[in-house]
């Protein structure tokens, strides 16, 4: 992890990149807790059948997922003011034990008023997956 000096903060100073890997097992423990049994994060054949590459894991994962490269960059998610993200594309999840992973850069678009603004980016492949993403934190 690593904490930055909240004063020393810029616009165009970029956060550590982050990658999250999942597998098939992460997919059924996340539709567990967030009570989403929907078929299509964990039948090939039903998420197939409605045009998806296969399994894919749940939009909310991911959301939640990337928002921990500004988390672990200010050391104190309770300094997250707001975020917003569209769902682009989905995270398809091979059923074999080396899974998939996102890829998750950030960079700061701007800093006034004691608040930075960071956009965020989130790539599965070549796809991205998060679009429109941006995060605001309290440096105060």
């Amino acid at each position: 992890m690593s904490v930055v000096e909240l004063s020393e903060i810029a616009a165009g100073d970029r956060l550590p990149d982050l990658e999250l890997r999942l597998t098939r097992p992460d997919v059924v423990r996340y539709s567990g807790a967030s009570t989403d049994f929907n078929p299509i994060h964990y039948s090939d054949r039903i998420a197939k059948a409605i045009g998806l590459p296969g399994v894919v894991v749940h939009g909310m994962w991911t959301m939640g997922a990337a928002l921990r490269i500004v988390t672990d960059w200010v050391g104190d998610p309770a300094r997250v003011a707001s975020y917003f993200v569209r769902f682009v594309n989905p995270v398809p999840v091979p059923d074999d034990d080396e899974g998939t992973t996102v890829q998750v850069q950030a960079h700061v678009t701007g800093v006034s008023d004691g608040v930075a603004t960071i956009a965020i980016e989130a790539t599965h492949g070549t796809d991205k997956v998060l679009g429109a993403a941006k995060a605001t934190v309290r440096l105060d």
